[in-house]
């Protein structure tokens, strides 16, 4: 009884009912005279008639007819209401089926099944409420997909530090290496890359939940160029880089995280310093366009293949992962870079021309955080 079509059921058979009795109920009424309505004229020629006939068979004639009215009435009412109840079944059957099919969708939802998608039929409210319900369902499984990607991603991370950190603290027990200076510097280093990593995976998941601490201020973003760029001007000399920095027209203030400015640009300018080989050339080039604020990081390293191009911001995604490894990087330096730098309302974009030609990351920032 507390099933939604059982209701609807009784609700349209009742209407039903009601419509198909008011004839009745109207019929008992004027007979009984509680309704008075003038009666018609009767004919002539019926009048004629009904004078030449005996008085007991008029009456009996009279019986007849209502006998006759009465048990066609009767069947009437009868098949409207067998009828009532079938209709009344069909269409709240058909009304609640589409939420029907929504709580099949909940509870596969509910026992982890985020491929289930919900057919979209029905009147447009329908269809409305199953498109969102597929929308949320995709949403769960990209994010669920996201979640696991992310946990293989990360066990597989943790686990080359761990096992240099582990072997090389076995082989000290075990008297194969000294327990030295130089020995302590080497697990040194191996905790500062695990710290590090713990370090870009706790903001990076900050920053994809939208949830990363943002302190907005009004920022020069010139200087803010010029003072990265110098921290890399020592390791550029060291490889004989150019590292040129070229500010094109009147630069703006921006109302931006510094800090978090400052680790994108250093982010990317260490990605083109550890792929850039020695006498190459690095270019950053900012200028105020139609679209916002771009910056232009272009270096002559080792470009990009085309297969490689879509997964250059993804978490760990390394073109040469060993090498990767032995200059410390963690693999996710770009991804937080995307990420700061959608929380600020703009977008990264990478392009190369092939191995060998060098790449070009951009960034672009809307108006809106221009500073008037």
């Amino acid at each position: 009884m507390n099933r939604l079509w059982v209701r609807l059921s009784f609700i349209i058979t009742g209407v039903i009912l009601m419509m198909v009795f008011l004839p009745f109920l109207l019929q008992l009424v004027l007979r009984n005279g509680l309704l008075p309505l003038p009666q018609p004229e009767m004919p002539a020629e019926v009048r004629r008639i009904l004078e030449t006939l005996p008085p007991e068979t008029i009456a009996n004639f009279r019986v007849f007819v209502q006998q006759e009215l009465m048990a066609l009435f009767t069947r009437g009412i009868i098949t409207a209401a067998i009828i009532g109840v079938v209709a009344g079944a069909w269409l709240s059957h058909t009304l609640a089926a589409p939420l029907q099919r929504l709580e099949k969708g909940a509870q596969a939802v509910a026992a982890k099944d985020l491929s289930y998608r919900v057919p979209v039929r029905g009147s447009q409210e329908i269809q409305a409420v199953a498109q969102s319900f597929n929308q949320m369902a995709g949403q769960l499984e990209t994010a669920e997909t996201l979640r696991q990607n992310l946990l293989a991603d990360v066990a597989h991370e943790l686990r080359h530090p761990v096992h240099v950190l582990k072997g090389n603290l076995q082989a000290i027990l075990d008297d194969v290496y000294p327990l030295d200076k130089e020995e302590i510097a080497r697990l040194v280093d191996q905790t500062n890359h695990l710290q590090t990593l713990i370090n870009d995976l706790h903001e990076l998941a900050q920053a994809e939940a939208q949830q990363l601490p943002m302190h907005k201020q009004a920022a020069d973003i010139a200087q803010l160029v010029k003072d990265v760029t110098a921290v890399f001007k020592p390791a550029a000399a060291a490889k004989q880089i150019d590292l040129h920095v070229e500010l094109l027209g009147a630069m703006p203030i921006l109302e931006v995280d510094a800090s978090r400015m400052r680790q994108v640009l250093h982010n990317l300018l260490d990605n083109a310093l550890r792929h850039t080989p020695e006498n190459g050339r690095i270019l950053i080039t900012v200028q105020q366009t139609e679209v916002g604020l771009q910056i232009r990081v272009t270096d002559s390293g080792i470009g990009i293949k085309p297969e490689d191009l879509p997964h250059v911001f993804d978490r760990f995604y390394r073109s040469d992962s060993s090498r990767s490894r032995e200059n410390g990087s963690t693999g996710l330096g770009l991804a937080i870079v995307r990420a700061i730098t959608e929380a600020h309302g703009g977008h990264i974009d990478v392009a190369s021309a092939g191995p060998g030609q060098g790449s070009i990351f951009t960034l672009v920032f809307p108006q809106e955080i221009v500073r008037k």
